[in-house]
């Protein structure tokens, strides 16, 4: 029993037994030799440029880690060439189509401010000239007003003048007429 139970922690302790094939990538700043084996003493089986993807077969010994590069060639490479994170190489691509993408909807929204641009011209344009006629409008009424009152005042004046006029010839009569001789009454006596 002791025996298959170690068996099995050491089969659980070991992710090389169990280790799915992975996608990683060699460092953008190497450029590395896949090897026949797991030190500089086995020879070259060929080469990975930086940043191109690899499968990582889960296999280490030592500083080299088992992979299958981009031609399909098995071999080992240090384990300090190998990353997790997408390379330039793969990235460049993906972050080239996302700035077409993004290019494209501030073209797109540039010819809808360049609209939104003119409409706005259009209505300063349009409130522009209803100020002016407002204005003009404003400057009207006010003649219209003051005329209005000159008017008033003229038409007042008039009024008094003749009220004036009526009362000083009715003074001028009242005076003449008080200064008429009267005429005397014809005695019933006389003849």
């Amino acid at each position: 029993m002791f025996r298959l139970l170690s068996i099995i922690v050491v089969m659980l302790l070991s992710p090389s037994l169990f280790a799915a094939e992975q996608t990683r990538y060699i460092s953008d700043d190497v450029f590395a030799y896949v090897l026949g084996g797991p030190s500089t003493q086995y020879r070259i089986v060929g080469s990975v440029e930086a940043g191109q993807p690899i499968t990582y077969l889960g296999e280490t010994q030592g500083d080299y880690s088992k992979i299958v590069d981009h031609k399909g060639r098995e071999g080992w490479v240090k384990s300090e060439f190998i990353a997790s994170s997408k390379s330039f190489r793969v990235q460049l691509p993906e972050v080239q189509a996302k700035l077409d993408s993004v290019q494209a909807d501030f073209d797109k929204l540039s010819n809808q401010t360049g609209d939104d641009q003119q409409l706005i011209s259009q209505l300063k344009s349009q409130l522009s000239r209803a100020e002016q006629q407002l204005e003009t409008a404003t400057r009207e009424r006010n003649k219209a007003t003051s005329e209005l009152a000159k008017l008033q005042n003229n038409e007042r004046y008039e009024m008094l003048k003749q009220g004036g006029l009526i009362a000083g010839v009715g003074l001028l009569l009242g005076v003449i007429i008080a200064y008429l001789p009267r005429p005397r009454r014809r005695q019933k006596n006389r003849w």
